[in-house]
């Protein structure tokens, strides 16, 4: 089963993303793109096949964004591009790659739409939100 998670360990969603993936059973290829960033091709075909204009892929919050002037409305996306390759804490995190699709997984519940297999038990996030049931089924309020 090949999924690809571009994950930061210090990102409380991306460790829920990872964790719901492994929750299938399944131990992803975890790449860690702040220390192996990305080549342009693939961040621009991960951001495409996200179905992302390339502005919504940049992380602004604890970021230099607004200090490389990235907030500009005429920057072209090949600009916005550089400066993620650059300055790989710009990507939004994490991308997700399975075959069932690619995926921007912010919240990280958004994982389970392109996941090929069925969650195998309870999971709770990192900040006490159950997600999947006793049953492996996605909570709700009825549960």
């Amino acid at each position: 089963m090949n999924i690809t998670i571009y994950h930061n360990p210090e990102c409380g969603t991306s460790r829920n993303t990872l964790e719901l993936i492994r929750n299938t059973g399944v131990e992803p290829e975890v790449i860690e793109y702040l220390k192996q960033p990305p080549s342009l091709a693939t961040l621009t075909k991960l951001i495409s096949d996200a179905g992302l204009a390339v502005r919504e892929a940049i992380r602004q919050k604890g970021t230099p964004y607004t200090e490389l002037g990235l907030d500009a409305p005429g920057l072209t996306d090949a600009q916005l591009l550089d400066a993620m390759l650059a300055h790989p804490i710009l990507i939004n995190r994490p991308f997700v790659v399975t075959p069932g699709g690619t995926r921007l997984c912010r919240p990280s519940e958004l994982v389970l739409d392109i996941l090929p297999l069925p969650q195998k038990g309870p999971f709770t996030k990192e900040d006490g939100e159950v997600v999947i049931n006793s049953e492996g089924r996605r909570f709700t309020t009825s549960d």
